[in-house]
């Protein structure tokens, strides 16, 4: 059979691009034309279609759910975060309870993520006074008020009379940009139920209420939004299913037609099926794209502000 009559997988037109050398007196190449220079093949594809349909998400005011887990706080990468929802591209944010741990002390004294071992060896592990008294008080009183947990956290935080990094806080960004920040927790899985402070009925209540508004921000996917899930096996993956159930169910069937993507350092079997498959069935598509947060997060954040800088952002086919 001649080679020009076999189908093939790969093509020239396909192959990623070197860097463009800078001309005398001209600035060096734009970071929109790396991501233009990524290989139209695999992931690097999948990568683009995530950007492109975050970008047009935003532009149609569809929702974008970022989900996260406790790592991405400790890989250092809240500014970017923030700085999407700045942008007013994603339009929640929903945690894990280590994640607002992180952030809150991140936001009150400007340091986090303890020597696990080194603390558990004599029972020291977790059992930091000021996080677990603060948070947990936090908490009690938005039981009282019927604020979700992460309300209840980001209105904690407004009030403490010196922080040290406000601005590294997605609580606190939430707060004051009206966008649902919601705190997921799983009794006992995190430090602050260690302390006496820790009343279950306040965490219980709180983080229920906040299952309810992810739930009720999932409606907003239809027709075009975005989840992406990144630092989190386990928990988020089942919130979202089970929010998303939710949400079907009280609106006949939809939200259909969203994107997933998980975008996170190992493959499981829950972001896989929970995030990336079942939701998607019906109409939309799936993605998981793996690697380091602190390498891909950052990929992923400048690709969209480049491409909503840029006005670009077109259907990746």
């Amino acid at each position: 059979m001649p080679i020009g009559r076999r189908p093939n997988k790969v093509r020239a037109e396909e192959f990623a691009k070197p860097p463009e050398h800078a001309a005398a007196g001209r600035a060096a190449p734009a970071f929109g034309a790396f991501i233009d220079s990524l290989p139209d093949i695999l992931v690097a594809r999948d990568f683009r279609r995530v950007v492109s349909a975050i970008v047009s998400a935003h532009r149609a005011k569809r929702a974008v759910v970022f989900m996260l887990g406790g790592h991405v706080v400790k890989t250092g990468l809240t500014p970017l975060l923030i700085d999407l929802m700045e942008r007013r591209v994603i339009t929640h944010i929903a945690t894990n309870g280590s994640t607002a741990i992180h952030d809150y002390e991140m936001a009150r004294f400007g340091a986090t993520s303890e020597d696990v071992a080194a603390g558990l060896r004599d029972g020291t592990f977790g059992m930091a006074e000021e996080t677990g008294r603060g948070m947990n008080e936090a908490i009690t009183a938005g039981h009282a008020h019927g604020y979700g947990m992460g309300e209840a956290l980001g209105r904690a935080l407004e009030q403490e009379p010196a922080l040290a990094h406000p601005e590294l806080s997605m609580l606190l960004a939430g707060r004051r940009l009206g966008v649902p920040v919601t705190v997921h927790a799983a009794i006992g899985a995190e430090i602050i139920h260690q302390h006496p402070a820790a009343d279950g009925a306040a965490i219980g209540d709180t983080s229920h209420r906040d299952f309810r508004r992810l739930s009720a921000s999932l409606d907003g996917l239809d027709g075009g939004g975005v989840v992406v899930n990144t630092g989190s096996a386990v928990i988020m993956p089942e919130v979202f299913l089970k929010a998303l159930t939710i949400a079907r169910n009280l609106h006949g069937g939809r939200p259909t037609g969203f994107l997933t993507c998980d975008l996170d350092m190992q493959r499981h079997y829950r972001p896989r099926v929970n995030v990336v498959e079942r939701p998607t069935q019906n109409g939309g598509a799936g993605y998981e794209i793996t690697g380091h947060h602190e390498i891909m997060l950052p990929l992923l954040a400048w690709a969209i502000a480049d491409a909503l800088e840029r006005g670009s952002g077109k259907p990746v086919p």
